[in-house]
């Protein structure tokens, strides 16, 4: 990696008083070190996607509206994007192990708060307190497997780490479809308690804290403060460019200010002595098109995945079970792939298994956006395998080309860059698949609901029918007869799966783009930087 003096200069090893000398019993213990943070990380990625399974029971049960259901999720991505670095920067300097701790107990409160919350309020509000507390946990996480394990084993550990996220990710419509199902929706939140005591339990015991020698001895709070704004400017104005319009003075000044904080960010990290991310890791081309990599592939996966849950539940009629039950195949494909995708980077490097990967989630994109109201389950579980096929070693390498490009001195940045890369892609599809998906509807319903000899509908009745096919669901007034209640079904159901088609073209076609830049990906060139305080 092309870097500065300073970079060059890094130790590659972290401060550890037993020096080589493999360790002893449970504390840091490389494989039980991982078992210990794949808790603690499996916690933060189920809680990513289980509620999506819960949304519609939130929805109703709070009285929320579409843009309250899409906030429950984006806060939460939002909170994560914009902390996640600084979160990195912190285990840098004050210790992975710690940072992982207070993550954990921080996360799994906030989860028992919004399980006791009475208002859509309040939950969004604790959803953005889970992902500042998920921000320390997830790079101290990367930090820790980065400073325990040795290079021949990093790919392993990272495909095994990516395995529990990509499974945890892909789980969390099924564990959700069951405790909606059968308990509540606040048990999707209370479940995280009894995991959190878990994580707590084992990362006390195991966790051992590594830091390098050069590790940050100072804060870059201008840093901080500019990048923190620059990423909340960004990620509000395309979350709320759809209802403002992307013309719109407000979506338009906000964009200009992220641009103009991300230049003044550049120019400050330039020029304090320890920046919150030196900009010469970006002169690593596989550093940069790792980053690029794990944006877009989120942009389809977490985009995508916001719709289907309501597709299947709402169009298909399916329960909340059934719903979990059907995304089987992306979960089953992403657990198997994950340590095996790993296996295939460690031998043969990333670039190819990351290009076949993008290939395959394109391909599955495509198959997704042909995907009808009457569509069967053998039909959607294909495209949901081959979707699972194709993320697995994409999450695995693109985090091993972040993290092992990255020196060891800014693991816990280069961890924190990663997961941030991921929330920024995840809630830039959410919002911008979410604008497609709206503008489809608001264009196609005037004149399916004409079509189907309908009675007119004032411009107020339309506005609110419109709301409610977004998310699938036929605005069908009590006391209206069976015939015409069948026709707005039929209208209601083309609307939306026309809608969705449009949107998973779009992730398709971004799936084709993140493929070309996985060509630019190589191994990490400071994996060996991992030391292997233990025994394999």
């Amino acid at each position: 990696m092309t870097s500065q003096p300073t970079l060059e200069k890094a130790s590659r090893e972290p401060q550890d008083p037993a020096g080589s000398v493999p360790a002893k019993g449970l504390r840091g213990h490389p494989w039980l070190t991982l078992f210990a943070v794949a808790i603690g990380v499996m916690m933060v990625a189920l809680d990513g996607t289980i509620v999506a399974i819960a949304n519609p029971a939130i929805q109703q049960d709070l009285g929320a509206s579409l843009a309250d259901v899409q906030w429950i999720t984006n806060g939460y991505m939002l909170a994560l994007a914009v902390s996640l670095i600084t979160a990195g920067k912190l285990g840098d300097r004050f210790g992975h192990r710690q940072t992982f701790l207070i993550g954990v107990v921080g996360f799994a409160a906030a989860s028992a708060a919004i399980g006791f919350s009475g208002s859509v309020v309040l939950v969004i509000t604790f959803r953005v307190l889970q992902g500042l507390f998920g921000a320390l946990l997830m790079p101290a996480a990367l930090g820790l497997l980065r400073a325990t394990f040795p290079a021949e084993k990093l790919n392993m550990a990272i495909g095994i780490w990516g395995m529990v996220i990509g499974a945890s990710t892909a789980g969390g419509p099924i564990l959700g479809g069951v405790l909606v199902e059968h308990v509540s929706w606040q048990s999707v939140f209370f479940i995280n308690v009894p995991v959190g005591v878990i994580a707590l339990v084992m990362g006390v015991l195991i966790l051992k804290d590594h830091r390098a020698e050069n590790a940050p001895r100072s804060f870059d709070i201008a840093g901080i403060v500019l990048l923190s704004g620059a990423m909340f400017c960004l990620i509000w104005a395309l979350i709320k460019g759809a209802e403002w319009g992307w013309g719109d003075t407000k979506t338009v000044g906000f964009l200009v200010a992220a641009v103009a904080l991300f230049v003044a960010f550049a120019l400050v990290q330039q020029r304090v002595r320890e920046p919150l991310i030196p900009l010469a890791m970006f002169r690593s081309v596989p550093l940069s098109a790792g980053t690029v990599l794990m944006v877009l592939m989120a942009f389809g996966f977490m985009g995508g995945l916001f719709f289907v849950t309501f597709y299947l539940q709402n169009v298909h009629g399916l329960s909340p079970v059934d719903s979990g039950l059907h995304l089987l195949p992306l979960t089953g494909m992403m657990i198997v792939a994950s340590p095996i995708a790993g296996a295939m980077i460690t031998k043969f490097g990333p670039r190819v298994p990351l290009v076949g990967g993008m290939v395959c989630t394109a391909i599955a994109m495509f198959g997704m956006s042909q995907l009808t109201v009457d569509t069967g389950t053998f039909t959607m579980s294909i495209w949901f395998a081959l979707l699972g096929l194709g993320l697995a070693p994409v999450m695995v390498g693109a985090t091993e080309v972040i993290v092992g490009n990255a020196p060891m001195e800014l693991s816990g940045v280069a961890g924190g860059l990663q997961q941030a890369a991921m929330q920024v892609g995840g809630s830039l599809g959410t919002a911008v698949l979410g604008a497609i998906m709206a503008a489809g509807v608001d264009s196609e319903l005037p004149g399916n609901w004409k079509e189907a000899q309908l009675p007119p509908l004032s411009p107020e009745q339309l506005d609110q029918a419109s709301s409610a096919i977004k998310v699938g669901m036929p605005p069908v007034a009590e006391g209206t007869p069976p015939e015409v209640a069948g026709k707005i079904v039929n209208v209601a159901h083309d609307t939306f799966v026309s809608g969705m088609s449009t949107a998973f073209m779009v992730a398709g076609i971004v799936a084709v783009i993140a493929a070309l830049v996985a060509t630019l990906t190589k191994r990490g060139e400071n994996a060996e930087a991992g030391m292997g305080g233990g025994h394999i």
